[in-house]
């Protein structure tokens, strides 16, 4: 009950902001501020589930630290992207034609925002945490990785190759991230950083939603095994090592960290609340 107590207000949250930035697709500025309002809307309604249900502070979503956290994880996230493109690039399977929109960046800035804070309140903050106290960390991060790779195949040009990399490199990437933080902030961060990078800067296809418009006129071209075709870079083997590589540096913090859950464990006194 308490994963659809939490659950159910975040996918109305998600659905009507998607609704909303989709009204607006024409107006970048519009989207924007409908992007960033959802994303806030989305935090507010996941923290007050949090200390309806549970009984606790929701400290995953805590002020303190949350701007350098969010910075990291974008940082890191746009950098992971860029050396994808620059490998594809390496290969001749990128290049850039001039500048791009600004206007077009603008836009999809509003509709990642949305799309990172949502889905990271959905299947980090919800499905994985609640998840993870019944099964363990890493059953958990397999379990919810298929989920959100499932959940691209809704996209207008998805693959099952693309959903299987989304999986593998950001299904289990961003779930290791929180595991290791205990935040929600870095896996934002990260989400965002790396799809903004992906549309709104490189104006590649981003998870089979189609082409972008970004700050450059970034032209895919080649096999669609080494760029990831209709579906994008994400579909490129680049993408999956890249993100493999940071799942076992997240996993490797959590370890250290004390922060992982064992297998089976039961639950604890969260669940009892």
């Amino acid at each position: 009950m308490r994963l659809l107590k939490q659950l159910v207000p975040a996918v109305v949250v998600a659905a009507a902001g998607h609704a909303g930035v989709q009204a607006v697709g024409g107006n970048p500025y519009l989207t924007l501020v409908l992007g960033v309002a959802t994303a806030a809307l989305a935090l507010f309604v996941y923290a007050w589930t949090v200390r309806w249900s549970e009984r606790r502070a929701p400290d995953e979503v805590a002020a303190k630290g949350a701007a350098a956290a969010t910075g990291r994880g974008m940082l890191i996230g746009a950098g992971m992207f860029a050396a994808v493109i620059l490998n594809i690039a390496f290969v001749g399977g990128y290049r850039v034609d001039g500048m791009g929109s600004v206007t077009g960046a603008v836009a999809i800035a509003g509709f990642m925002a949305a799309a990172a804070v949502t889905e990271e309140v959905i299947f980090r903050g919800i499905l994985f945490r609640i998840v993870e106290e019944r099964i363990g960390t890493l059953p958990a991060l397999a379990l919810t990785g298929v989920l959100f790779g499932l959940m691209h195949l809704f996209n207008a040009h998805a693959t099952l190759w693309g959903a299987i990399a989304i999986a593998i490199e950001a299904g289990g990437m961003l779930a290791a991230a929180y595991a290791a933080t205990r935040s929600l902030w870095l896996p934002i961060g990260l989400h965002f950083g790396w799809n903004f990078a992906g549309g709104g800067i490189f104006a590649t296809v981003v998870s089979g939603n189609g082409a972008s418009q970004g700050l450059l006129n970034g032209v895919t071209s080649g096999p669609a095994l080494l760029t990831g075709g209709e579906f994008g870079p994400e579909g490129s083997p680049y993408a999956v090592v890249f993100g493999l590589l940071l799942t076992v540096v997240f996993l490797w913090l959590a370890r250290r960290r004390g922060n992982l859950v064992p297998v089976r464990r039961r639950a604890t006194a969260t669940l009892s609340r």
